[in-house]
């Protein structure tokens, strides 16, 4: 029994999606588990600020040389190798698993010698306690992206054979892991918030372990060899560069936006990055669900030189994530209040945090459905085996966003036009500091840009995307969409009137009956305006 689960393999990648997504799904509960455990904890102050920015660090080497560099660039060309030759590609997986690990170990041991000089520069408005808590966090922490960089290799043999299953699992273990030392560690007396660091080492460490055997099933057998000269392996390099400058400029775009919360009102780095992770919710179960399942079938058409194979893919891919996505879009920021005073409101966490995180929220939900496809888009080019494009695309939203990020906070620092909207928009009269919400509203208008981009490039480089039946699926799909919308918004007022919604109960019930009346009626109206996709999942559930 379980021999069978950890070699489950599917076969689409609608079910794959839906599998990913399930599993994503629980993993982002989790971690909105997490991120309530630390409202109530810590509140939305100095220390959560220092949990944080410790993050920074870790998460700019894992963001950079792993999932930006070495997981990008590995899967196409081990996808290449693997159908070329079955030894030279599982030897090329030992050869990558043990340059990489020798790289991240001499890569974590300068940073922990430069971490206090970094935790200044991130940090410039932290306190000298703050900033030796941060440091000690992040030297911690540095184990952490060796694990997950050596677990993420197996991750891409395990999604090029479509033992999604057990890949899908690694993540809601690292977040049990963090869970754990929330409610473990930290009441320790003497650990406190350091013991967040070592829950992310748990989680970190689970994360690989769970992904080992099944990748042995699949014929991986471990080998000490490391060949610099491999063509595959320099191939992989050669792919990276790109891609690693790219992906810095979204680690960059966050060290900026921490770097400048830090000198705002004590709580703004939190605020943000609990917004940050509610919006990320339903772009990992989509998006990233969908990107995840249609890059081994990307990279193969590529590989056997199939361009209407990955056509057809791409289109309906593409479809299928505006179907949920949009929809999604229109609820978060319908039931924005909702959400935050369910996933946050409790403890420490204050009313004026929760207002701001509530309009951080909504802005962030005018951009999902760019946030979602970008990830369709940028495996689009992966699968091409061209990391440039993407990189150039990084670079114009970094750049866009850093600027907006200071003209914004600049802005909304000041009495003008500009700032009365924001406060009559997003409701926050009579709070006297709203620069925060200056990070969502930057990353709102360098995200479209960036998706627009990688369209633009990507219709310019294989032609022909099949527009037509996008846009007719993306008229149903706004018109749904938009009745959906008032669906819920006259359901929440309703159920105002019988219910007392100051509880959490209160609450859950409103934000469920919402939830449960939107989805009804997306569907029907999907149904009766006779929409592909909504056909396209059925049959794809049925035949599975």
């Amino acid at each position: 029994m379980i021999k069978k689960i950890l070699n489950a393999q599917s076969k689409t990648i609608t079910f794959s999606a839906a599998l990913i997504a399930f599993s994503v799904g629980v993993s982002a509960l989790l971690g909105l588990l997490r991120d309530r455990l630390l409202a109530g904890t810590f509140g939305a102050g100095p220390d959560l600020d220092v949990y944080f920015a410790a993050f920074r660090i870790p998460d700019l080497v894992y963001g950079i040389l792993i999932t930006g560099g070495i997981v990008a660039a590995f899967l196409p060309v081990f996808a290449e190798s693997l159908e070329k030759d079955k030894k030279e590609g599982w030897k090329l997986v030992n050869n990558t698993i043990n340059t990489l690990f020798i790289v991240l170990v001499l890569l974590g041991f300068v940073l922990l010698i430069f971490a206090p000089y970094i935790v200044k520069l991130i940090a410039p408005g932290f306190t000298v306690d703050q900033r030796e808590i941060t440091t000690l966090m992040t030297r911690i922490m540095m184990i952490s992206p060796i694990l997950l960089g050596v677990s993420s290799l197996f991750s891409g043999v395990l999604q090029y054979f479509n033992r999604f299953l057990i890949y899908s699992l690694a993540p809601i273990l690292y977040n049990l892991g963090i869970i754990f030392a929330i409610i473990f560690l930290v009441p320790i007396e003497g650990v406190g918030i350091i013991g967040l660091a070592y829950g992310v080492i748990i989680g970190s460490l689970l994360h690989l372990v769970i992904q080992i055997v099944p990748s042995f099933m699949c014929g991986y057998s471990y080998k000490p060899v490391i060949d610099i000269r491999q063509k595959e392996l320099l191939k992989i390099f050669k792919l990276m560069v790109p891609r690693i400058i790219g992906q810095a400029s979204s680690q960059i775009n966050l060290i900026v936006i921490t770097a400048i919360a830090s000198t705002l009102t004590a709580g703004s780095i939190a605020i943000f990055n609990f917004a940050d992770h509610l919006q990320a919710f339903p772009v990992r179960i989509i998006g990233v669900a969908f990107a995840v399942a249609a890059f081994p079938a990307f990279s193969k058409s590529f590989a056997l030189k199939n361009k209407e194979k990955f056509l057809r893919n791409f289109n309906t891919v593409i479809r299928q994530v505006l179907f949920l996505i949009i929809p999604m879009s229109i609820l978060v920021f319908v039931l924005r209040a909702q959400i935050v005073r369910l996933v946050l409101g409790t403890g420490e966490f204050g009313w004026i945090e929760t207002r701001l995180t509530v309009a951080s929220l909504g802005i962030f939900a005018v951009g999902l459905f760019a946030y979602a496809i970008i990830h369709i888009l940028v495996r689009a080019f992966f699968s091409f085996q061209d990391t440039k494009t993407p990189l150039y695309a990084s670079l114009v939203s970094m750049s866009l966003n850093i600027i907006l990020s200071f003209l914004f906070v600049w802005i909304l620092d000041g009495n003008n036009l500009f700032r009365s909207l924001a406060v009559a928009l997003l409701k926050l009269d009579a709070l006297s500091d709203i620069r925060v919400i200056a990070f969502p509203l930057a990353l709102l208008f360098s995200g479209v840009v960036h998706f627009i981009f990688l369209l633009y490039f990507l219709r310019k480089k294989i032609g022909s995307l099949d527009g037509g039946k996008i846009l007719d699926s993306s008229f149903i799909i706004i018109i749904a969409s938009f009745i959906m919308g008032i669906a819920a918004f006259i359901t929440i007022h309703i159920v105002d009137y019988f219910f007392y919604l100051e509880t959490f109960k209160g609450r859950f019930f409103q934000s469920f009956a919402a939830f449960v009346v939107s989805v009804l009626v997306y569907i029907l109206v999907s149904k009766l305006m006779k929409s592909p996709e909504l056909s396209g999942f059925r049959q794809s559930f049925t035949e599975k």
